[in-house]
């Protein structure tokens, strides 16, 4: 399966999904928790898009569970600091 979106509108989508988590009073170790899962469930059922979601499954396939949590961690900052 492939979701096809420009890096831009994927960073939109996961913003709001991170804005939304914090409305509803999520802690961010939920947060964390959950893209860490999403992660690993786009790694391995859906095909990258784009070039920037290409690196991205490459760095997580290559990388060891602490390496995918801080990946998934700082991706989750990324893109709520967007703001």
């Amino acid at each position: 399966m492939e979701i096809e979106t420009t890096w831009g509108q994927w960073k939109k989508m996961l913003n709001q999904a991170i804005n939304a988590a914090e409305f509803i009073g999520m802690s961010e170790k939920t947060i964390d928790e959950i893209a860490y899962r999403v992660g690993d469930f786009l790694a391995n059922k859906v095909d990258p898009g784009n070039r920037e979601q290409k690196l991205l499954n490459e760095l997580w396939v290559g990388a060891g569970e602490n390496e995918k949590r801080v990946l998934a961690s700082l991706l989750v900052r990324m893109v709520d600091n967007d703001n």
